[in-house]
């Protein structure tokens, strides 16, 4: 697991306490609400309210142009396009806007590019087939804001357009007949952090004369997926339709989510925020990344219930088939990334040939896991054209990072946390040093997790677990509690799934915890029986055999009373110096690289070693030691093993004056 640093939420107990009386509340829900921002009576209220309340679609900017402009061309009979994108938000707004408008017998057809031979956004070849079908009027949906060039040559056709979009506009917008973006210049809208699909719902609602809370109930569902699914925050009206979204699909979705729901095996009644995210959008995306999005729309928009079955399986095959290609990109990309030293930069940049466009932003996500740093991940086409996409961490805007670039790339767009670039391969060296360039010019972004507060085993319950509920759905800026719980000392380290899995069995002053470790196999644990150790957890109930019992998830570990701002500091230390910068590096004594050798005859895993030295020798001088073994030939990388561990090498007698690294600190 990357190294995280904790920060324990420092709300007033003694408010929360007041705030429960005053809202009739858990305590424990008033605190972490409290942390949340919403630390007065009526703000929580609103929060926890079932009642949802949305803003006017008019408060967007150029609604009642869009209106006009669509309204005269269904009164004059006009052939009408929904342009959107392959994306979930893409397709979940396409299946809005083209099923209400149908709904109204208008005449409208959809368009939705593909992905790898026609990419993101408007063309103007894509321009053109709907000029040769008749089209006279163009809608997006969820892209067209950086379309300038696009509409002028749309217009030149006779072509009129209406953008609705939501990513963040460029310097020049284009000359639509209505540009419907919270994000303009002069926008008026308070909460612009709405995602694509809820963009075209209010469209709908606007073009239907009709409040959307009359709508909400055909639609909300489609809004609520392509809303998590684009990781927008859950909060204001966002959190409204999202509940609402939850409420539908639950009871009384629509044929096609349904059937995604018996394909992907999730239990209708059971459906959360998190299992959109990681059940439903997933599926829907994978049409667009690996075949064709018209295969997704065409399930949102079925009525049939067998072809809608059909449907769905086919989405599984694609899901599958995106989950073999992103697991084999990832680990060349991660190959490439530990040969050539790029997790030392401050934005990794990662390029290959031929990869499949589709899956390169789950990649860059996993690469943002594994090290807690921006990220993107291209892929080199036969014609020398480079494309792909990029994900961020908090406190990072990926967006102005690639702006600042902008005068290599030949296309970007995007938002703080994800965005997408092209440009020209003999660009690629150059994106590379701009974009850390401008990295270097920001304080360091360090990986935080943010903890409510600590908890004692003896009090995690499952009545906690659910008082937690109340204040779900959970996503962006409402994420699933995570806890602290300190000093605990393992007992057992016990595998499950075939040893793809962990089990620690914990204890602190009597009280014995289990603990699970999804994705975590025994040997990559970086602890050893005995240990004391603190871990960050999220807490759920499991049901089985009508028992229901706790389910406590393990998302971060530490040895503990670790000194986060040393350790952080001397991760910085480390990369600096390979980075080539001069600073002043400590030396590492002979007796040390001694001691980590001798642990490492016994502990081969790369964590468990940095793990057992963190509050000896530290981080800097640990790993150091095992780079410069390395160097010398004393150990090597064990390629057979799951995790980053290595290998003695007997017999091995070396000088340690003929370090590189040593002299390199010596010189620094």
């Amino acid at each position: 697991m990357a190294y995280k640093k904790w920060v324990v939420g420092d709300t007033d107990k003694a408010q929360a306490m007041q705030l429960a009386q005053e809202c009739d509340v858990d305590p424990f829900v008033a605190l972490i609400a409290a942390s949340r921002g919403y630390n007065d009576p009526a703000l929580l209220e609103e929060f926890l309210a079932d009642e949802p309340l949305y803003s006017s679609p008019y408060e967007l900017p150029d609604m009642e142009s869009a209106v006009t402009t669509i309204n005269t061309a269904i009164d004059n009979d006009e052939l009408i396009a929904v342009f959107g994108d392959y994306d979930c938000d893409g397709i979940t707004a396409t299946a809005v806007l083209y099923g209400y408008l149908k709904k109204r017998g208008v005449r409208c057809v959809y368009y939705i590019p593909d992905r790898i031979d026609e990419g993101y956004g408007m063309t103007n070849s894509a321009i053109d087939k709907l000029n040769a079908q008749g089209v006279s009027l163009i809608i997006t949906v969820d892209n067209g804001i950086s379309c300038v060039n696009e509409v002028e040559y749309a217009k030149s056709l006779g072509i009129k357009t209406v953008v609705t979009d939501h990513h963040l506009p460029p310097k020049v917008i284009p000359d639509a007949a209505a540009v419907v973006d919270p994000h303009v210049k002069g926008s008026a809208v308070e909460f612009k952090d709405i995602s694509g699909v809820f963009v075209a719902f209010k469209l709908i609602c606007a073009l239907d004369n009709s409040e959307p809370e009359q709508l909400a109930p055909l639609y909300a569902d489609l809004v609520a997926i392509g809303l998590i699914a684009d990781i927008m925050p859950l909060k204001h009206e966002n959190r409204d339709i999202v509940k609402q979204g939850l409420r539908v699909i639950n009871t009384s979705s629509k044929i096609g989510v349904t059937m995604l729901l018996n394909a992907a095996g999730i239990k209708k009644g059971d459906v959360t925020a998190g299992k959109v995210s990681y059940g439903i959008a997933p599926r829907i995306n994978a049409a667009g990344r690996m075949n064709s999005a018209d295969v997704a729309l065409k399930l949102l928009l079925s009525e049939d219930f067998h072809e809608a079955s059909a449907l769905a399986q086919q989405l599984e095959q694609f899901n599958a088939e995106r989950q073999k290609t992103e697991q084999g990109i990832s680990a060349e990309a991660f190959n490439i990334i530990e040969q050539n030293g790029l997790m030392y930069n401050r934005v990794i940049v990662v390029s290959g040939k031929n990869w499949h466009k589709g899956v390169v932003g789950i990649v860059a996500s996993r690469i943002v896991d594994r090290y807690g740093k921006p990220a993107l991940v291209l892929c080199e086409d036969e014609f020398g054209e480079i494309s792909g996409s990029g994900r961020s961490v908090s406190g990072f805007s990926l967006y102005d990072a690639i702006v600042y670039c902008s005068d290599v790339l030949t296309r970007y767009g995007g938002h703080e946390l994800a965005a997408g670039v092209s440009m020209t391969a003999d660009n690629l060296d150059e994106f590379c040093r701009c974009i850390n360039e401008y990295a270097a010019t920001l304080p360091p972004v360090e990986s935080v997790l943010k903890l409510e507060c600590r908890l004692n085993p003896a009090g995690m319950t499952t009545d906690l677990a659910d008082a937690i509920k109340q204040l779900e759905p959970f996503g962006m800026s409402n994420p699933t509690p995570v806890f602290g719980v300190y000093n605990l000392e393992i007992q057992r380290i016990v595998p499950l799934g075939q040893n793809k899995h962990t089990k620690l069995l914990l204890q602190k002053d009597g009280n014995v915890l289990e603990a699970l470790a999804f994705s975590v196999p025994p040997e990559a644990v970086p602890f050893d029986v005995g240990d004391l150790i603190d871990i960050a957890v999220t807490l759920d109930v499991n049901e089985f055999g009508g028992k229901r019992s706790l389910s406590v998830i393990i998302k971060n570990w530490r040895i503990s009373a670790v000194n986060q701002d040393e350790l952080f500091n001397q991760i910085r230390i480390y990369e600096s110096l390979n980075r080539g910068e001069t600073l002043g590096f400590p030396l590492v004594q002979r007796e040390e690289i001694a001691e980590v050798y001798r642990y490492i005859l016994k502990a081969s895993n790369l964590e468990k070693i940095t793990q057992h030295f963190i509050n000896t020798l530290g981080y800097f001088k640990t790993i150091i030691a095992c780079d410069v073994l390395a160097e010398l030939g004393v150990i090597e990388p064990d390629v057979s093993s799951p995790v980053k561990a290595y290998k003695v090498i007997q017999g091995v007698k070396v000088d340690l004056n003929n370090s590189q690294i040593l002299k390199k600190l010596k010189e620094g």
